[in-house]
């Protein structure tokens, strides 16, 4: 059994469903999850996205990114995706997304690295808010067909041209989806890991099946960890406490309830003076005091946080919580140039998966959602412009390779956190040479 289509994005994110959401209606599309649609990372974002959001905040909103990222930021991938902001934002809008707003004018929020509040959120769930709506919309659609668990085991590839995915459907059935175009949006690596804000599912499949065929990668060791996810010793997923809650106040406290840090430093500088503190406190955690915070602003800017941190044992408005860094985003990834084409043709890589250059080695809060729709628009626009049809090849793949589905996944963990630290010798390698 063979299915084929126009298009198959493979991720039902925020990147893989704006990409559909930006190609023409008579394509045909088939978006592919692994899980079910909802369980995405897009779905988890709490702090915002960020605007620019009048031309005099345009050279600070640069610097900010640029800071942040330590430099090695691709220029012109910063400055396409700051001047598409607004753009974006009102995309988002025609879909029903909604902003908090005071007498119809946009409030917008800070959080760390920020020179001056320019994120504008939905309560401490903006990620829920656009995803779900974009959703909404794609499910709408007649073009759009969403599978869900059905996992990507490899790509159609011959002479370094993508043809389409390889699948496994929840029946444990191998399918080939023959596509014109191939979209990556399979989100980030934060399954490798034991302590991370990512859904356990999200595993660098998409990374894994880039390297086996040859499809260049960049910054592939930039991984970025955030500072305050809820210290717990339950095993799963770590609760995110956003960042935003440090922009509007919230203090960090050492085991003697002392201010030991900058709360609004880059995440990077930031999470290691916490693991320093945890370390000359001989403690698994830190405090995070949300006192300064009066608490009707508590209860309506982040009611997610304050609800969960509640069935936790911990009043906010009351008490400190424990807070702990823990594994939260990927800078790295698939190379793409400016429109997220990758390197093998006919294949684009729009999200976390992909790797612009936009955050250099630091992304800076709140900018992942904007990265992510404003290039992944661009992906559709790309193949919109292209419009070609692949030839229809003949398959000469075994598909019992595949069938060993646990066996896989290890050796496609294995393959990235391998390629992940041969990335990080040959970093330390050069920075030491040219000490």
């Amino acid at each position: 059994m063979e299915l084929k289509t126009d298009i198959i994005i493979v991720g039902t994110g925020a990147a893989g469903l704006f990409s559909a959401l930006n190609l023409p209606l008579d394509k045909n599309i088939i978006i592919i999850t692994k899980d079910k649609a909802e369980n995405s990372d897009s779905f988890l974002a709490q702090g915002g996205i960020c605007v620019l959001k009048n031309k005099d905040d345009y050279k600070n909103y640069f610097d900010d990114t640029l800071k942040a990222g330590h430099y090695e930021n691709d220029k012109k991938s910063v400055e396409i995706m700051i001047n598409s902001s607004k753009e974006i934002i009102e995309d988002l809008e025609k879909y029903d997304v909604k902003f908090k707003k005071d007498n119809g004018k946009y409030v917008y929020t800070r959080e760390g690295a920020h020179s001056s509040p320019r994120i504008l959120f939905h309560k401490d769930i903006t990620g829920k808010e656009i995803t779900s709506k974009l959703l909404n919309e794609a499910k709408k659609r007649n073009n759009i067909k969403i599978i869900e668990q059905f996992t990507m085991v490899d790509i159609i590839n011959k002479n370094n041209k993508c043809y389409g995915i390889i699948g496994r459907d929840k029946k444990g059935s191998i399918i080939p989806i023959k596509a014109d175009y191939t979209i990556f949006a399979c989100g980030g690596i934060g399954g490798l890991f034991d302590n991370s804000t990512n859904f356990p599912h999200i595993t660098a499949d998409g990374v894994a099946i880039a390297i086996n065929n040859n499809i260049e990668l960049k910054n592939i060791d930039y991984i970025q960890i955030h500072p305050t996810t809820l210290y717990s010793k339950k095993t799963g997923r770590r609760f995110l406490i956003s960042e935003s809650v440090r922009g509007e106040g919230a203090v960090l406290l050492n085991k003697d309830m002392k201010r030991f840090a900058d709360e609004l430093l880059p995440r990077d500088i930031l999470t290691k003076k916490i693991l320093e503190q945890m370390k000359k406190d001989n403690m698994p955690y830190v405090w995070l005091s949300m006192k300064p915070i009066a608490n009707k602003d508590i209860k309506s800017h982040f009611p997610n946080i304050y609800e969960h941190c509640l069935k936790e044992g911990y009043d906010v408005t009351k008490e400190c919580i424990p807070v702990v860094p823990s594994q939260h985003y990927f800078m790295g990834g698939i190379k793409v140039d400016y429109n997220s084409k990758t390197s093998m043709e006919n294949l684009y890589a729009v999200g976390e998966t992909s790797c612009n250059g936009v955050h250099g080695k630091n992304r800076l809060a709140s900018n992942s959602l904007l990265e992510s729709l404003v290039f992944a628009k661009r992906a559709a626009k790309d193949i919109t412009r292209e419009n070609k049809k692949s030839e229809d090849i003949k398959l000469n793949i075994d598909l019992s390779n595949y069938n060993d589905y646990n066996k896989l996944q290890e050796s496609y963990r294995k393959i990235v956190l391998g390629e992940i630290e041969r990335n990080k010798k040959e970093y330390e390698q050069s920075n030491h040479n040219e000490a």
